[in-house]
């Protein structure tokens, strides 16, 4: 296998820079969209042979040094009882989260009957790629997922998660541990048909106050991360706008930090230290620039996180407009100027 993430991840030494591309599997490429216009994207999710094809996918064209399974994080909320619609234009909760006896008719679903088939496409996926690089497991935040439940989709403001905090702090922890409760085994799962290394996104925590996020957000994430870490596998923790949450996301443990394009990674290293890894961080935009302007992004990067304890990825996922063979200029830049930094040679 190559194993240049998981030994990054735990800041041993590498031949070159790992790279992986948040949301690597997606509508940027033709061969997904192909797959993709002759089904609805959550039956995509539910189909292992499906899922494990488009996982492939950005392996093959890219030569990228993991693949993330596809799915989304809200697949484990379904299981616990509320109607999910995953559509071009994001998320949908008909019924969103309003009162405690909404919260209170969630259950805590065995994550093999309610979700086995993500665990299915790992499997198939890693026979498909014959274990040649890692599979990534991975899950959403509770605070994240309880956003989306709670405002019915996307938001603005976060007015009605943040009242839920503020106003019925009881019924949103209660929310909170639910969540916990199975987003753990549903990481075990994964990890148990495979995953080699899992990353949870509290995409939305960036959207509290640090004493908030203190409060809400870090006990659940900081359970997350122990039990996982109990089963051998490192952890990546990813959120946006999350530079002021730096020493807190410190605290849960996580072998592995992501940081958007908005924090240096030289500053984030700075702050976060020499026990834990970096991962990120260019503005996925930047795969538009010029081809030797994108080069020089790369260098900078690279250059201010060091030839230990880096994995390069964007700062957010990449998106659909994006050129792949940007994406796959990017991947060979990565692993060039990888190698030239570890030997002294970075121009």
């Amino acid at each position: 296998m190559n194993d240049r993430l998981l030994r990054t991840a735990r800041r041993q030494p590498t031949d070159t820079t790992p790279v992986w591309l948040m949301r690597q599997a997606g509508r940027y490429l033709p061969e997904y969209r192909a797959i993709r216009g002759n089904i609805a994207f959550l039956d995509l999710c539910k189909d292992p042979d499906l899922a494990a094809e488009v996982t492939v996918q950005p392996i093959t064209r890219l030569g990228v040094d993991a693949a993330i399974i596809f799915s989304d994080i809200l697949i484990p909320v379904e299981a616990m009882g509320i109607h999910l619609e995953l559509g071009d234009k994001g998320p949908h909760f008909p019924n969103p989260l309003r009162t405690p006896a909404d919260i209170d008719k969630l259950g805590v679903p065995d994550p093999v009957e309610g979700t086995g088939f993500v665990a299915e496409a790992i499997r198939r996926t890693r026979k498909a790629l014959n274990d040649s690089v890692p599979v990534i497991g991975f899950a959403g935040a509770p605070f994240t997922l309880a956003a989306y439940m709670v405002e019915g989709g996307g938001s603005k403001s976060y007015i009605q998660i943040k009242r839920l905090l503020f106003e019925q702090p009881e019924v949103a922890h209660r929310l909170f541990q639910k969540l916990t409760d199975t987003l753990i085994p549903y990481l075990k799962m994964q990890v148990e048909a495979g995953a080699k290394i899992v990353q949870i996104f509290d995409s939305w925590g960036g959207e509290l106050s640090p004493w908030d996020f203190e409060r809400f957000s870090l006990p659940y994430l900081t359970r997350m991360v122990t039990e996982l870490k109990a089963t051998g596998v490192p952890v990546i923790l990813f959120g946006v706008n999350m530079t002021p949450h730096l020493p807190l996301l410190k605290r849960t443990g996580a072998d592995v930090i992501g940081l958007d394009w908005r924090c240096p990674v030289d500053e984030g290293r700075r702050i976060l230290g020499p026990d834990v890894a970096t991962q990120g961080n260019l503005d996925p935009l930047h795969l538009f620039l010029p081809r030797e302007e994108l080069d020089g992004r790369v260098k900078d990067i690279l250059r201010r996180a060091g030839p230990t304890g880096h994995i390069f990825n964007l700062g957010h996922g990449i998106l659909p407009p994006t050129d792949p063979d940007a994406a796959k200029f990017l991947v060979d830049a990565v692993h060039k100027h990888g190698a030239a930094l570890r030997q002294g040679t970075l121009g």
